[in-house]
């Protein structure tokens, strides 16, 4: 062995061979063997040697982390339990938890297990563990409504474990019910979109299906890399995502095809039985385009619709790409739109200057405040004649911006702000008209839905044409609180226009 080499493992004495490591990996490989494991998972035609000894111990592992306040511990047990919940039902350790740790295992959304299967464990338990005093207390975490009646008479009826009021109730919500309303369990995979194959998710409505879920995002033009649906009145058409289970979802992200500058309306729905959908998102009267980074409250679902409901160009609704997961990032909404705390005005959350005149089209929103001088690095419009319109990729619900206009010299301008969803009505949030206003501007008004903006320059001290260095939507200040970087004037040629 070189000097200079650093061993992990302290030397062994000279009559020590060292073969730990050589154990763990010979160990390693007859676990998983086939010829020593006890259980084969198959998922994808593919087979996993695993060992129920891990499906044994969560329970008591469970047992102790709670016990013992060791809350990541416990909720890394939970998330295994959730994924494995028939098994877990089935299990010896799980005759083995207090009632508290029971009641917080099969209580949560995420333990996804038929109510079928919940009732028969929480029964073998009640009549391992109980006296009789917790029956009543273990048996409410039994959401009997999402039972079938048959289930409900034939199961826990002859069980004597509910009471027959409970039951009668149990019965009546379930009749009563939207379908959507009742208290579902789902899957619960944060952070992962789970319309993948690998989850067995797969479209099962609109045109050229193979498309959508092929995770392909840059690779599609006029003919393919897309799935479609005529556009049409009654809205009968639309694109199906079947998800592999039910999961509980509150995200989904969508790409709308955007070679050109078309904009889509769509809306979105979500239903467990394909039968009651339940709308979550709704851009129907909004114009739209490219990535839409879409938020609602979690909802248990397996199906999927998106149907669209406009296109500026034709009348066919195109859809590269989709995802759904369920994400732990905070989020607001109002009246179903985002409150964005980041700004949306940039190039990479697919804003885009549709009016205006630049030599560099997005110049406005490429966040570049200091690289500007007489001839670059502003977008601008003659007074009078024209004004400047960024679009977002979708509706929000903005209350405040942030402008920089042109000050390499002592100039000011006048100018005013109004928003729309639509670009045919527009609401006036901002008046500068009777303001000598110059360099940064940072401005706040009454929450408005806006999926466009448009500035429309009044006045100039110096000449015909308004420019603008800058624009953010919302404000995004700086820790110290400061507007934005200081701009050192520069020396003006003759031909600003």
């Amino acid at each position: 062995m070189s000097s200079s080499s650093h061993p992990l493992r302290p030397r062994s004495s000279v009559s020590e061979i060292d073969h730990v490591q050589l154990l763990a990996e010979q160990l390693g490989s007859l676990l998983a063997g086939l010829q020593y494991s006890d259980v084969t998972f198959l998922v994808e035609h593919k087979r996993f040697p695993a060992h129920r000894v891990i499906l044994a111990n969560v329970c008591l592992v469970f047992a102790v982390a709670s016990l013992s306040s060791l809350s990541a511990l416990a909720a890394a047990c939970c998330s295994y339990m959730d994924r494995h919940a028939p098994d877990v039902l089935l299990s010896d350790g799980f005759m083995t938890l207090s009632k508290a740790a029971l009641l917080t295992v099969v209580r949560r959304d995420s333990f996804a297990a038929s109510e079928r299967e919940i009732f028969q464990a929480l029964a073998r338990w009640c009549r391992q563990n109980g006296d009789g005093t917790d029956t009543q207390e273990v048996m409410s975490a039994v959401r009997l409504p999402l039972m079938k009646l048959t289930e409900m008479l034939n199961v826990v009826r002859p069980s004597g474990l509910v009471s027959p009021d409970d039951l009668l109730d149990a019965i009546k919500t379930r009749s009563e019910s939207r379908d959507m309303d009742l208290n579902y369990r789902g899957m619960l995979v944060p952070e992962e979109n789970i319309a993948t194959m690998k989850y067995g998710a797969q479209v099962v409505k609109g045109e050229l299906k193979s498309a959508l879920l092929d995770g392909d995002t840059q690779n599609y033009d006029l003919d393919h890399g897309f799935s479609r649906h005529p556009i049409e009145e009654e809205g009968r058409a639309g694109i199906q995502v079947k998800l592999g289970q039910a999961f509980i979802i509150n995200h989904i992200r969508i790409l709308l095809w955007d070679r050109d500058s078309r904009s889509y309306s769509y809306y979105i729905e979500v239903s467990v039985d394909e039968l009651d959908w339940v709308r979550v998102v709704d851009h129907s009267k909004f114009l739209c385009r490219s990535w839409q980074n879409l938020y609602f409250s979690p909802r248990v679902c397996r199906y999927v619709r998106i149907v669209g409901t406009h296109n500026t160009v034709n009348k066919v609704f195109h859809l590269v790409a989709f995802e759904c997961m369920f994400t732990s990032r905070p989020f607001t909404l109002e009246k179903g739109l985002v409150v964005p705390s980041e700004n949306v005005a940039t190039v990479s959350a697919c804003a885009s200057v549709i009016e205006g005149v630049s030599r560099s089209r997005n110049a406005l929103l490429n966040g570049d405040t200091r690289s500007y001088d007489w001839d670059s690095g502003y977008t601008c419009h003659q007074l009078g004649s024209g004004n400047i319109v960024i679009q977002l990729a979708q509706p929000y619900i903005i209350s405040s911006l942030r402008l920089l206009l042109w000050d390499c010299d002592e100039r000011s301008y006048s100018y005013y702000i109004e928003v729309s969803t639509n670009q045919q009505q527009w609401t006036k949030v901002l008046d500068r008209t009777k303001v000598a206003c110059r360099s940064w501007q940072v401005l706040s008004f009454d929450k408005h839905a806006a999926a466009f903006v448009r500035i429309v320059g009044t006045h100039n001290t110096a000449n015909e044409v308004f420019h603008c260095v800058h624009f953010e939507c919302p404000t995004q200040l700086k820790a110290e609180g400061s507007p934005g970087p200081i701009t050192q004037p520069h020396k003006p040629p003759e031909n600003l226009h």
